[in-house]
């Protein structure tokens, strides 16, 4: 979190220092801000890593938004057929996330994903219990989940 509040100083500073407050403007001091910050990374503790998060953050929004086309197309294919193909069941999920932020973050990206639902955390924060609409294989859904929680690792940890 530090190196991305540097990174968002040094691109407000690129606006500031250009006198152009717009969009592609602050878009391209953040990228000037991303490469000192990578250039720097190795010399400074707090910044060791980041130059790896921000392409990894990239692919997973875009790995989330083509897992979210997906489930919509199933979903809205079985709401316009006659026949529901809808298999609705729980799951216990378990979980490799430890802080709050991480099971949040999963949590709620899971409920994002029409089809599927969070709805508790056991006490002792090591399962996830999830709702799936489609629920014909739960070894196929808890890796698909588990996919979503190593890439989400990727970007927290």
């Amino acid at each position: 979190m530090v190196a991305l509040s540097w990174n968002l100083l040094l691109g407000l500073v690129w606006v500031i220092l250009t006198g152009t407050a717009s969009g592609p403007n602050l878009v391209l001091g953040l990228i000037f801000g991303y490469l000192c910050l990578a250039l720097i990374q190795n010399q400074i503790p707090v910044l060791d890593g980041y130059a790896q998060k921000v392409p990894r953050f990239i692919g997973f929004v875009f790995f989330f938004i083509w897992e979210v086309v997906k489930a919509n197309a199933v979903v809205a294919y079985d709401v316009a057929t006659p026949n529901l193909s809808i298999r609705p069941g729980v799951i216990a999920f378990p979980l490799e996330c430890d802080t709050d932020l991480e099971i949040t973050s999963l949590a709620n990206f899971i409920t994002l994903t029409p089809g599927t639902l969070s709805l508790d955390v056991s006490d002792d924060r090591s399962v996830l219990y999830i709702h799936a609409m489609y629920l014909d294989d739960e070894e196929a859904l808890i890796e698909d989940i588990r996919g979503i929680e190593r890439r989400l690792l990727r970007i927290l940890r």
